[in-house]
């Protein structure tokens, strides 16, 4: 379910509320690979799914990057804003990949709202986010993003 804030105004009321998850989300081989192809990074454990299944993992990873990426289209699915003009992505505070995303694999993020500050035309905005794989015991990513919100 998503958490529908109707303005700017109202986002600080939520601070230290969570969010909620949003819905999970396939993580593709055609995914990995197409990143490999846009950042270069063509390690054999996310691009040699053959070499990969003789690995520590059994299989190809996703990027942890690649993960971290995929953070502000999972949080559309937790959190709606009204009356904004313009939002960006500003950034991480912190970012941990605590376990591997497996190719294949389902992911969901959950999300805390940690802060809200003022700035010029609008809000910067810190969200607690954890990464999930769908029946994993532990997060494969734990981080604190930033995005701005202008009126």
């Amino acid at each position: 379910m998503v958490t529908h804030v109707k303005s700017i105004e109202d986002m600080s009321a939520l601070v230290g509320t969570h969010l909620g998850y949003s819905d999970y989300v396939r993580v593709t081989q055609e995914q990995v690979n197409l990143f490999a192809e846009a950042t270069g990074d063509h390690q054999w454990i996310h691009v040699d799914p053959e070499r990969a299944a003789a690995g520590p993992f059994g299989h190809t990873i996703a990027h942890g990057d690649l993960t971290l990426s995929l953070i502000p289209v999972l949080l559309g699915g937790v959190m709606k804003v009204d009356g904004v003009a313009m939002g960006v992505n500003y950034g991480s505070n912190k970012v941990r990949f605590t376990s591997p995303v497996p190719v294949g694999a389902e992911i969901r993020a959950g999300a805390t709202l940690a802060s809200v500050e003022e700035v010029a035309g609008g809000v910067q905005v810190a969200l607690d986010v954890t990464v999930e794989v769908k029946d994993a015991t532990k997060p494969s990513c734990v981080a604190q993003v930033v995005f701005r919100y202008y009126r």
